[in-house]
């Protein structure tokens, strides 16, 4: 797969905007070592530890909160603004657990550039990130109780962070050739 490398801090713009709308894919190994993506609507990029960081949220009840408890990385794959919208719903919607998420929803796998865990190939844009930090959240860890009573109004089962030091990140080009 051909890439334009960019640095970890470009096309935030982009990312941005698939979270907010649609959302975007995090990938990660299941044990068998079968990819598993999962649709997520949050993230952040910034610094930490003095490198450049992912931090993706983990519900404890996803089958990819177990996955990730094994891995050493993950992907984030985004889809350009409005595409996608089919795969992001299945894979938002259905577990990984016994099915197979990319065939189900029609996503090609392909390997990264630095890690083992594959990005999605119809997505441009791609953070590969090696695992460096998982925290679980916990009640007590909320100063907002806004947040509580709104994302944990039925239970407490709260996200993980997991953090992922951004050792790639490199746009694809379109379909069509252009970009990348």
């Amino acid at each position: 797969m051909s890439h334009r490398p960019i640095e970890w801090y470009e096309e935030t713009e982009w990312l941005h905007r698939a979270l907010a709308a649609d959302g975007a894919f995090l990938v990660v190994n299941k044990p068998s070592g079968a990819p598993n993506p999962m649709t997520i609507g949050w993230g952040l990029v910034g610094i930490g530890w003095g490198v450049p960081l992912f931090v993706a949220l983990v519900r404890r009840d996803r089958y990819t909160y177990e996955c990730v408890q094994d891995a050493s990385s993950f992907v984030v794959s985004v889809p350009e603004p409005g595409e996608l919208k089919h795969a992001l719903h299945v894979c938002g919607t259905m577990s990984g657990r016994d099915s197979d998420k990319p065939a189900a929803a029609e996503l090609t796998m392909l390997p990264a550039q630095s890690v083992d865990t594959p990005v999605v190939a119809e997505c441009r844009l791609h953070y590969e990130c090696e695992i460096v930090v998982r925290t679980q959240q916990q009640r007590s860890d909320f100063a907002s109780r806004r947040i509580l009573e709104t994302v944990y109004a039925h239970g407490d089962n709260h996200h993980q962070a997991v953090f992922g030091r951004i050792i790639a990140a490199y746009v694809t080009p379109s379909p069509d050739g252009t970009g990348g």
